[in-house]
């Protein structure tokens, strides 16, 4: 990953990844991550993290794993350069808390957010609370956002809560199975939903893992939603990428090479 997002120096004022699902056992999309965060990160005054960064996250206490504590000590290294670092918790690391987010130097944003880079307003979010026609993903999502429960969940044990984790992962995957992806994917009634009430016209997000530029309505009532790939580079088939918005507010696309979309 060496193709940088400008040639022109402070071209690009903001990048935006999701969906690289970190854990010890990638190390390749691991190192792609640190190479990004070198390569390209370093380049931009600000980077938005939208969420499930990590495969999980059972609580903050697990920093004091090595893999965790490298993972917040290179985002702190593009923080300490002069980058402001944003995040939207996700699926998979909604825990996240305060203790990792100082640990890192970034800033924990609201899902959704209403943001303006390179005099360009947008929203922003993770993704999944637009997935409302996956009925039993809402229902569990409904229930493990709330205080309370999050606060019973933290109080076991680190290995109790990661056992309860991979169980809750395995039963996840049993169940993808047998949902077709328009189950998973978002609904057209919540995105509408979104815009409307962010009065904004273009949305980027992540979690579906199906990266495009959607284009709806003409004119004043036209709208972009731009969904950010997933990052997989342990397998033949590699897979990531971000976006970069520019001074002038022009939105781009990048492939797990580097290389800008078309």
């Amino acid at each position: 990953m060496t193709a940088s997002v400008s040639n022109k120096p402070g071209a690009v004022q903001a990048l935006f990844i999701s969906d690289l699902h970190l854990q010890a056992a990638h190390p390749r999309t691991t190192q792609a991550f640190v190479d990004f965060l070198q390569e390209q990160a370093k380049r931009a005054p600000q980077l938005y993290l939208l969420g499930d960064l990590f495969e999980y996250w059972a609580g903050d206490d697990d920093l004091e794993t090595p893999y965790n504590r490298g993972i917040a000590e290179a985002i702190r290294q593009v923080s300490d350069s002069g980058v402001q670092v944003f995040w939207i918790a996700g699926n998979r690391d909604f825990l996240v808390g305060d203790s990792f987010a100082q640990a890192a130097g970034m800033t924990m944003l609201p899902d959704p957010s209403v943001i303006t880079v390179g005099g360009r307003r947008l929203a922003i979010a993770h993704g999944d609370a637009q997935c409302t026609d996956d009925l039993a993903y809402m229902e569990f999502r409904a229930q493990v956002r709330q205080p309370q429960w999050q606060a019973q969940f933290l109080a076991l044990p680190l290995a109790q809560r990661k056992a309860i984790i991979a169980g809750v992962r395995k039963e996840s995957q049993e169940e993808q199975r047998h949902k077709t992806m328009e189950i998973m994917d978002v609904n057209q009634a919540a995105i509408d939903a979104l815009f409307d009430s962010t009065a904004t016209d273009t949305l980027i997000h992540g979690h579906t893992h199906r990266p495009a530029h959607h284009l709806s309505g003409e004119g004043e009532t036209a709208r972009s939603r731009y969904v950010l790939p997933d990052w997989e580079y342990d397998v033949k088939a590699q897979r990531g990428g971000w976006i970069a918005i520019d001074a002038d507010g022009a939105i781009r696309r990048f492939g797990h090479d580097g290389q800008e979309l078309a």
